[in-house]
């Protein structure tokens, strides 16, 4: 299929929504708006409509590096999950990933993070053939007795099935997460790094590390919660706390993760837009697409 001429490409300004194509694509969008389950309660239902308007202000070409994008992008809409709580939005989550396996890559657009564990079964493989890379302030422990939550997609998962050797998690913040869950974690033998060990040691090394050790595993799907940025550039993120990950060091964990061939699925989580300030985080959103985007391209 063709791309569609649009106005803005006709004026010489092309955007990054002229690459929306109906049906098969090279890549696939998807909006998951989970609002419901939340710990602290927002309106992260309205960030996948948001990101895809604030798509609208950004152009295709990177002259940084001079690479203009010319991918077909698949837009598959939104699930429908109107006053849906998790465990209800379960299977809608996984079965609408599923619809989008014909693509090189799902870009899933949440939605608070509840989202991460449907859309990980949605990958269509047993559970300890996928591994699992969060950039997240939190471990996402937290106990499951009332159901599945935005504060525990992992420990859903691990009690799914998915091994704790199949999950890296990066950029925990401290005095965000308790000593119970840190010794969950260890415990299961997941990967532990928290943010002063990603300014420490480098971003890359740090992604290099986490892929290698998931290197056998037959897909690998990456949680981007933007509440890992600090707070100070993402004010609509809720959870985010001061002393988080910079802007650009996440610009560079989506396109070096969004360049490597055993990532099916990105998802972006927990950005409330009625906390945004300035479109600031609206705006992060939106260049985080593109940098999945461009690193795809390099494929």
């Amino acid at each position: 299929m063709e791309l569609s001429t649009s106005k803005s490409a006709a004026e010489g300004w092309p955007r990054i929504t002229d690459l929306f194509v109906e049906g098969k694509g090279d890549v696939a969008l998807l909006g998951a708006p989970m609002g419901e389950g939340s710990v602290t309660p927002g309106r992260c239902d309205l960030a996948p409509g948001l990101v895809r308007e604030t798509l609208r202000r950004f152009s295709t070409y990177n002259l940084e590096t001079r690479m203009e994008i010319a991918l077909r992008i698949a837009d598959r809409g939104d699930v429908d999950l109107q006053g849906v709580m998790p465990a209800e939005g379960f299977g809608p989550i996984r079965d609408a990933v599923l619809g989008c396996a014909g693509h090189g890559l799902t870009i899933l657009l949440g939605g608070n993070n509840a989202v991460t564990r449907p859309a990980a079964h949605g990958l269509g493989l047993p559970l300890d053939k996928v591994g699992l890379v969060t950039l997240d302030a939190h471990f996402d422990l937290r106990d499951t007795h009332e159901g599945p939550r935005n504060g525990n997609p992992i420990r859903c998962l691990l009690e799914d099935g998915m091994p704790g050797r199949n999950i890296c998690q990066i950029g925990l913040a401290p005095f965000a997460n308790t000593k119970r869950m840190h010794g969950v974690a260890e415990e299961a033998g997941m990967g532990v790094t928290t943010i002063s060990e990603v300014k420490s040691r480098g971003l890359i090394p740090v992604l290099e590390a986490a892929m290698a050790r998931l290197g056998d595993l037959d897909a690998v799907m990456i949680d981007f919660d933007i509440d890992v940025i600090d707070r100070s550039q993402c004010p609509g993120a809720p959870g985010a706390r001061p002393g988080g990950m910079n802007v650009d060091m996440f610009f560079a964990a989506a396109r070096w993760l969004g360049a490597h061939r055993q990532v099916k699925l990105v998802d972006l989580t927990e950005f409330d837009p009625s906390l945004d300030v300035g479109s600031i985080t609206a705006l992060t959103a939106g260049r985080w697409v593109c940098e999945i985007l461009a690193g795809y391209s390099l494929r």
